[in-house]
């Protein structure tokens, strides 16, 4: 009987080696296909540490391979002669299993990275609320799903085989000894080798929890380079932990957890916890506004381009005409703009309902909280301009029931909210997200100057169209691949699946700027500020630099750009760097009055400002890092290759978990949230 249970154990052990030689493998692709620098030469110690760690890291699933085996097949098959006669066919079968659950999570970070240049993040579970239809499409269109669902035909057939050739490697053979008791001492010792073998691989290659294998602890050598320290986790084990962090985690906490983290971001007057006596925390962060720095307009644009990042903008990238409206318009001498700009999130949604609350949606999705369809904050952008005499209209590229944003709309403040899918003519070509940028901006315009009357009115425009999976008709909509991409290289002209994307971010920069400037003509006193809702990636830097990878501030910096007639760029006090979240108090500083009291999280751009932090990312002059782990590069925009630093900790931490808490406290909260509509 022990016999049958020595050879299932090989057996399991042998088919175990599997997996890890899959997930090897798959990082090896990973590594072909992202990495700029695709071979091992000059820094094999690199590509050796990245692969054993990874190897250990990644038994914290692998492992349980083996242990399930034994359980399920060797020792039943112990006793069992005739299940263990058909013990291999299962082992096939169950590892075939697992291999199809590696590939299918390989694939989906190839396609997340492909999207995102990150493996899984909190940005996964964003997906819920996402338009499945416009996943679907990008998936089928963009990212070739057909041949990707083909693929698991060989791919399941190579692990049947890969199982067999494992399970036919030698074994040991099972020796009886004459003395019954030293028998129970070698069987005892089999049982318990079992045992430590399972956890010493789950551990990592040490029987201590402990000393397991995690992000603090990847070979320095391996996480100076981000993408290897990346390339580092196993699939898995990055699924793993962002299902350990879902987005309502801050929900859970109780208030007396989270009092000392919101208190260490207070104002000096409010600490002790005095901003509990608030109706809401956010109204802790008073300003008085210092007096207006122009005539007040009466119109104010907040234009919010879809992936209107900063990086097509840098000049290191000035071979790429795919931006050159904005850039025009940053060259006007009433045009103010920064170079260094953090989204209030890593996705539109978040993005955007952050600059119309004045406090960080923080991964909460408060736009699809019923709550927040019924009242709102003192805090948000419409209510506190209404004070100052403007009426707000939110104009969305799309159909404004997405995201609940009919509902989310009025109650945040709008006078309105208008989608392009009711203002546009039915037959208006459109793509999964919103009508084409062009069609909905010019109905736009038009109905802007039919409501024109005397009354002054903040308008918030938000376009679509820049945005996977990249289908729409270029050349009918004006894209010359030959003109706008002269000065590239072949590789780059004449490559269709770049010319698209490419293309794409063209035509929403052209629409934009038609409209700002249609608008300029029509309000010449009007103030316009021109943002991206988060940055993208459209250009691939090996193409025209010496550098191959993409850069931190080339992932997460969006563009920002500032007009009006009286502005120049002194007004920014000397600043190189903002965020989303300093557009409102920049805009109370500019028009309003002397003592105007309003709210906001962060200073105005008219002040000098030391650094931003967002939940997702921290930015200083100097440098721009993750929320996420300790790493950080450097702001400057350059074509050579960046430096990845690491500091102790994430920096700003506590100011980072503050503005978490503090929207988690109000959403712990109704009676935080009020049906502002008419009462200001």
């Amino acid at each position: 009987m022990f016999s049958l249970f020595f050879d299932g154990i090989q057996q399991d052990l042998q088919i175990a080696i599997l997996p890890p030689v899959l997930c090897a493998l798959f990082r090896l692709i990973f590594i072909e296909v992202y990495r700029p620098k695709k071979n091992p030469f000059g820094e094999w110690r690199k590509w050796l540490a990245c692969f054993r760690y990874g190897f250990w890291w990644g038994m914290d699933f692998n492992a349980y391979v083996f242990l399930l085996l034994v359980i399920f097949v060797s020792l039943p098959g112990a006793f069992l002669p005739a299940y263990f006669a058909i013990g291999d066919t299962i082992r096939q079968a169950a590892v075939t299993i697992y291999a199809v659950v590696l590939y299918t999570a390989f694939l989906g970070k190839m396609i997340f990275y492909y999207h995102y240049h990150d493996i899984y993040n909190s940005t996964l579970w964003l997906g819920k609320k996402a338009e499945k239809h416009n996943l679907l499409d990008i998936f089928f269109h963009q990212n070739h799903g057909v041949l990707l669902i083909l693929s698991y035909i060989p791919y399941t057939l190579l692990c049947w085989w890969g199982g067999a050739a494992f399970l036919s490697i030698p074994q040991l053979m099972y020796y009886l000894v004459p003395s019954g008791a030293l028998q129970i001492a070698i069987n005892t010792a089999i049982v318990i080798g079992v045992a430590l073998i399972f956890y010493y691989f789950r551990y990592g290659g040490t029987l201590i929890h402990d000393n397991k294998p995690e992000w603090d602890t990847i070979p320095s050598i391996v996480k100076e380079d981000i993408f290897m320290a990346r390339a580092t986790v196993d699939d898995l084990v990055a699924l793993e932990n962002v299902l350990k962090h879902p987005l309502q985690e801050g929900l859970s906490h109780t208030d007396e957890e989270d009092e000392p983290v919101i208190d260490a971001i207070m104002p000096d007057a409010m600490k002790g916890g005095k901003w509990k006596d608030l109706q809401n925390p956010a109204e802790a962060f008073v300003h008085e506004a210092k007096g207006a720095r122009i005539k007040k307009p009466k119109h104010i644009f907040l234009i919010v381009g879809e992936s209107y990042a900063q990086m097509p903008l840098d000049d290191i990238y000035s071979d790429y005409h795919i931006m050159d409206g904005a850039k025009a318009f940053r060259q006007d001498p009433h045009t103010v703009s920064l170079n260094n700009f953090l989204p209030a999130g890593m996705i539109s949604r978040p993005a955007i309902v952050s600059l119309m609350t004045g406090i960080f949606d923080a991964k909460l999705e408060l736009n699809e909280r019923e709550d927040f369809w019924h009242g709102t904050l003192a805090t948000t952008l419409p209510n506190q301009l209404r004070k100052l005499g403007y009426r707000s209209i939110y104009w969305y590229g799309g159909n404004s029931t997405y995201g609940n944003f009919d509902k989310f709309g009025p109650a945040v403040g709008f006078d309105k909210v208008m989608g392009a899918t009711e203002f546009c003519p039915p037959d208006s070509p459109k793509t999964w997200v919103g009508v084409y940028d062009h069609i909905f901006l010019q109905h736009a315009a038009e109905l802007i100057q039919e409501l024109d009357d005397d009354t002054p009115t903040f308008h918030y425009i938000y376009t679509t169209s820049n945005h996977g999976p990249y289908k729409m008709p270029l050349k009918k909509l004006g894209f010359d691949a030959d003109a706008v991409l002269k000065d590239l290289p072949e590789s780059v002209r004449h490559n269709h699946k770049k010319q698209k994307v490419l293309g794409t971010y063209w035509y929403s920069d052209k629409a934009i700027s038609d409209f700002v400037a249609e608008m300029e003509r029509v309000y010449p006193d009007a103030l316009f500020i021109v943002t991206g809702d988060h940055a993208s990636i459209p250009i691939h830097p090996g193409d025209t630099l010496t550098r191959q990878d993409v850069t931190l501030r080339e992932q997460f910096c969006t563009s920002f750009a500032m007009h009006h007639p009286e502005l120049t760029q002194d007004i920014l006090s000397g600043n190189t760097i903002g965020g989303h979240m300093n557009i409102m108090p920049t805009i109370f500083e500019l028009i309003a009055p002397k003592g105007f009291s309003y709210y906001s999280l962060v200073p105005s751009l008219t002040e000098p400002i030391d650094h931003v932090v967002t939940p997702y990312h921290w930015l200083t002059r100097e440098n721009v890092g993750s929320a996420q782990t300790p790493v950080y590069q450097s702001t400057v925009a350059t074509d050579q290759e960046l430096p990845t630093e690491e500091s102790a900790g994430i920096r700003y931490a506590d100011e980072i978990a503050g503005v978490d808490a503090l929207t988690a406290w109000i959403c712990r909260h109704p009676e935080t949230i009020r049906d502002f509509r008419g009462a200001l």
